[in-house]
């Protein structure tokens, strides 16, 4: 199948390229209108938070996500005629907004506050922050500070922007000097990189398209554009070593022999070295590309519109760049033909991959000692996880120089963190006028008493009447202003007290339904949601991982390997990101924050993410190791032709995927830096210690059994999926038996010929 891709992208590769320039002008042009459609809601469906949002919104035209929040400093001797006069020109200034009305003014020590709530969703709102600051201007309200959660994704998004730019130059230029150490001064470095330009143009237009139907999150441009970058050029990179290697194979120049020189092979060898490749190294493309969608589509089962959108856009990167990589890379090579080999193409006969192979002589002689202490370095870098905290979101944790911030801080030091997301208590007693009974307001007191004996609670405001009652009375809201800051730790706890003891404590009527909405619920309901099925989503992705694997790789002991050692690298990545964001290892050098929890969404997201990747890495070495299996090498032979002939790709596209990351660890959004830092660092540790070393001494032990595949599943997957291309397998079954085992297929023939003396 892939080989007759090959061969239409080779005979219609003007067709083909042409088909890819339309997709990147698309892609380009979709890119100009995306920003307007993204979103930072953490809105999630079907939980309190949502049902009081909603009954805030309708009821007391309250919205909680479309509200901006003015802060205004004034001379400490000002009284109620100074705010008198503020709230009406902020009347006066709202009305630029749909459905704009001011709340009552409040003062702190040397400031003026209110909120401004709109009927806008957050991201219309957003839009129009900078007319409510003109209107504000306008008005006299001198020194306004807005920030609020509308403001924050208006200020937010040109940094995002500009991080992106400034990530993707520090990709590019990083990947092209990587490149050129491995493939030299010639048109092939030029290959990787066409194909990641491809891929990333193309994959924004589809989320350009998919955004007009569904949430789509404000972070998506950058984490396509880079990841996309990194994979796509990793893609690429493995594709086009390969194609060198087939060119530079005796004969490949027109069948002169060994001795022959290289460089100037035919049409028609240039061609069958394209289809080799494709079968071969796209072969494990394709694989890869469907380990990272396994892993990405983790994220589509988890219920919050916030991470289905991450989980979306992901997964059309692998999709993009897997579909760029059987079809525009066999045109690009066909194009390049001998102009891959000219300065760095290795002559026939020569041994690849010295340095690797000397790592696996040697994880080959030691495969205990080196397993051991792998395991023990791992174990240490995943320690730190055990103090893995979280927050639905930091509003502090952003560049201090945008107005949204400087409002959100003169607001904290003045009057307190808790101001901007207060606790929002709304119960809805069932019918018009039952909300201002005597057992109503009996109970609301009583909630009001416990409430305000918690450490963490700053003031809580209670009334019977507007604007605390609405619906003809039907509907009654408290408010609840914690101390502690939005998602922080206490912030949260107060919102589970609330909802497990307190509520039930006040003793409502038994017609009332209570909801604790507002910011903190709803972030606390984004965890819970995003978390409580985790570990089964997990599970899921591991099995299907596993069978596709084994399918792939016609074993059982090495999929199962491959799930564990994933696992393994996760564990890491969260340890040493743990360390870097919490502990500060690092954090000053790089100009990272400290923060003592990380965003909600960044851990799911680099599981989902680091294990795709991960099983990349562990395919682009097994793979060549199996292609060395049924050529006739033993296990442990096998293990130094897989590590020798792909270990330096591989630890180049790692380091070219670190690279493209880097381009977030360098941004100013916090969320980004710790993705980007969690991801770059469980590569790295993948690429090396876990697939470098651990991986091939786990296999070395294994011996025989890591290749065994029972043999009627053989000949079942056989008949399914073909081997690799140009090697054959030895015998009816897909693979040797274990020790003790059947040696043989039908009529007993051997299938072992063959010592792993090597790996005893």
């Amino acid at each position: 199948m892939l080989e007759r891709w090959a061969r239409v992208s080779c005979r219609g590769r003007w067709a083909v390229l042409a088909v890819w320039l339309v997709a990147m002008a698309v892609g380009l042009l979709a890119m100009t209108g995306l920003p307007g459609l993204l979103t930072t809601s953490l809105s999630v469906p079907g939980t309190a938070s949502q049902q009081a949002d909603r009954i805030l919104t309708g009821q007391f035209g309250e919205n909680v996500e479309g509200t901006f929040t003015v802060v205004v400093p004034v001379p400490g001797s000002s009284g109620p005629a100074v705010a008198r006069e503020l709230g009406q020109r902020l009347v006066r200034a709202a009305r630029v907004l749909p459905g704009g009305h001011v709340s009552a003014v409040q003062s702190g020590p040397g400031i003026m506050y209110a909120d401004i709530a709109t009927s806008l969703d957050l991201q219309k709102a957003a839009a129009r922050t900078t007319e409510l600051r003109g209107a504000l201007a306008r008005q006299g309200v001198e020194g306004a500070q807005v920030t609020g959660a509308p403001a924050f994704q208006h200020d937010i998004s040109p940094v995002l922007s500009a991080d992106l730019h400034r990530g993707e130059v520090i990709a590019l230029v990083a990947a092209l000097v990587l490149l050129l150490a491995v493939l030299g001064l010639s048109w092939a470095v030029v290959v990787p990189f066409a194909v990641a330009a491809a891929t990333t143009t193309t994959a924004l237009a589809l989320v350009w398209a998919v955004a007009h139907v569904v949430l789509m999150v404000l972070y998506v441009p950058n984490l396509v554009m880079l990841i996309g970058l990194g994979l796509a050029v990793d893609y690429s990179l493995l594709m086009v070593h390969r194609f060198r290697e087939e060119l530079s194979r005796p004969g490949a120049a027109g069948g002169a022999g060994p001795a022959a020189p290289v460089g100037r092979p035919g049409a028609a060898q240039v061609e069958q070295a394209v289809l080799t490749t494709v079968a071969t190294a796209g072969r494990t493309v394709v694989l890869s590309g469907a380990g990272v969608s396994i892993g990405l589509a983790v994220l589509l089962v988890v219920d919050v519109p916030f991470v289905r959108a991450l989980g979306v856009a992901g997964l059309l990167v692998p999709i993009v760049a897997t579909a760029a990589a059987v079809t525009l890379q066999p045109a690009l090579l066909r194009l390049l033909g001998r102009h891959a080999l000219r300065p760095g193409a290795r002559r026939p006969g020569t041994t690849a991959g010295g340095l690797w192979r000397r790592v696996g002589g040697g994880v080959l002689r030691h495969p205990g000692t080196v397993a051991a202490l792998s395991v023990a370095g791992l174990a240490a870098a995943a320690t730190p996880a055990a103090w893995l905290a979280l927050t639905p979101g930091s509003l502090s944790a952003v560049p201090h120089d945008i107005g949204a911030w400087q409002g959100l801080n003169t607001l904290s030091r003045r009057v307190g963190p808790g101001v901007i997301g207060p606790v929002l208590v709304v119960v809805d007693a069932g019918g018009p006028g039952r909300a201002t009974t005597p057992a109503m307001d009996a109970a609301t007191l009583r909630l009001a008493h416990e409430v305000l004996d918690q450490p963490d609670v700053f003031v809580m405001a209670v009334g019977s009447r507007p604007p605390y009652t609405a619906g003809r009375d039907r509907y009654r809201q408290s408010v609840v202003v914690p101390r502690s800051a939005l998602g922080a730790p206490a912030s949260q706890r107060l919102v589970r007290l609330v909802r497990s003891a307190l509520v039930r404590q006040a003793r409502f009527p038994a017609s009332a339904k209570v909801y604790v909405g507002g910011a903190p619920a709803q972030g606390v309901d984004f965890l819970d949601r995003v978390y409580g099925p985790f570990a089964w989503v997990a599970l899921g992705a591991a099995v299907a991982a596993y069978l596709l694997l084994a399918r792939a790789l016609r074993s059982l002991l090495l999929p199962a390997l491959a799930v564990l050692l994933d696992a393994v690298s996760v564990a890491a990545a969260y340890g040493l990101t743990v360390l870097v964001f919490r502990f500060g290892l690092g954090a000053d050098l790089l100009g990272l924050y400290r923060a003592p929890q990380l965003e909600g969404w960044v851990p799911i997201f680099l599981f989902a993410m680091l294990f795709g990747l991960s099983m990349d890495y562990q395919v682009f070495f097994v793979s060549r190791m199996r292609e060395a299996w049924d050529g006739g090498s033993g296990s442990g032979e096998a293990v130094v032709e897989g590590l020798a002939h792909t270990g330096r790709v591989v630890s180049t596209a790692a380091l070219v995927m670190v690279a493209a990351l880097s381009g977030m660890v360098v941004g100013r959004v916090a969320g980004l830096q710790e993705l980007g830092v969690g991801l770059a660092l469980g590569v790295v540790v993948d690429a090396t210690v876990v697939r470098g070393l651990l991986m091939p001494a786990l296999i070395a032990l294994a011996g025989r059994w890591a290749w065994w595949l029972p043999a009627g599943v053989a000949r079942l997957v056989r008949a399914k999926a073909p081997p690799f291309a140009g090697h054959e397998e030895r015998g009816p079954g897909s693979s040797p038996p274990p020790p003790g085992g059947p040696v043989g297929g039908a009529g007993g023939s051997p299938l072992l010929h063959h010592g792993d003396g090597e790996v005893q």
